[in-house]
């Protein structure tokens, strides 16, 4: 049986997120790029990139954008959005990047696109990689969900109808044994319901300086939020991390 990341990120991904738009995208992404002090034409790679939106707002923005993700629907996706052509659609594992070190000046993981993994080196291998392909002193930004925030704040179910297929969507979430996972449901009329599983490590601030620090991944920054508030242990919804490759 394929691992639940191989199987949720499809079309229907697509439909319960479709909430995420590409103006929300573009004011991350220039946020972003000041906190990471990129200059003009910096090739930076962006790791799970899903339907491209950040990948998209790098490339306006005058960056070299590499794009890649696992999933062929999304990337499908990407390309389709991508009218210019300008950004390097790559299908591949995180774990394991398709590039040469040293290849780009930044790289970005966004929206918790992170500790999908169950054995925990795994997850440690793409924090290895991203150091892998960055050049010495370049820049990297990780946006991680806050445990103590989800554990507060976890609303264990809701659901909704899409207004423009009339699609029932089901969301039922809890964590356990350190993981926060989403059961989806999508309800067609007339067909069986098809279901999806999420699943995230819930890896604290610890976890991550530890293991930044064992790749030679400096943290130099940490946001609570897109807002630029400083990171609270209790009531920061995120863990945005910024720093540089030794």
């Amino acid at each position: 049986m394929k691992p639940w990341y191989e199987q949720s990120f499809g079309n229907d991904y697509m439909l319960v997120y479709k909430h995420r738009n590409c103006m929300q995208a573009g004011n991350e992404v220039r946020q972003m790029v000041d906190w990471l002090q990129l200059p003009k034409g910096a090739e930076v790679l962006d790791i799970g990139c899903g339907t491209g939106r950040h990948s998209l707002a790098l490339s306006s923005l005058g960056y070299s954008a590499t794009g890649i993700d696992l999933s062929p629907a999304l990337l499908d996706e990407a390309r389709g959005n991508d009218e210019s052509g300008a950004v390097n659609w790559i299908e591949g594992d995180m774990r394991e990047l398709p590039f040469e070190a040293g290849s780009f000046d930044a790289t970005v993981n966004l929206f918790t696109s992170f500790g999908y993994f169950s054995i925990e080196d795994e997850n440690v291998k793409v924090l290895r990689d991203i150091r892998r392909v960055l050049r010495t002193g370049g820049s990297f930004l990780i946006d991680f969900l806050n445990p103590v925030y989800v554990e507060q704040h976890l609303v264990p179910w809701s659901e909704r109808v899409d207004s423009e297929t009339g699609l029932h969507i089901e969301e039922v979430r809890s964590i356990r044994d350190g993981w926060v996972q989403k059961e989806i449901t999508v309800y067609e009329p007339n067909a069986q319901p098809r279901q999806y599983l999420e699943r995230v490590r819930l890896y604290g601030l610890d976890w991550f300086t530890r293991h930044l620090t064992d790749c030679a991944l400096e943290l130099e920054r940490l946001y609570g939020h897109y807002d630029e508030s400083e990171y609270d242990a209790v009531y920061s919804p995120r863990m945005i991390m910024a720093g540089r490759a030794k």
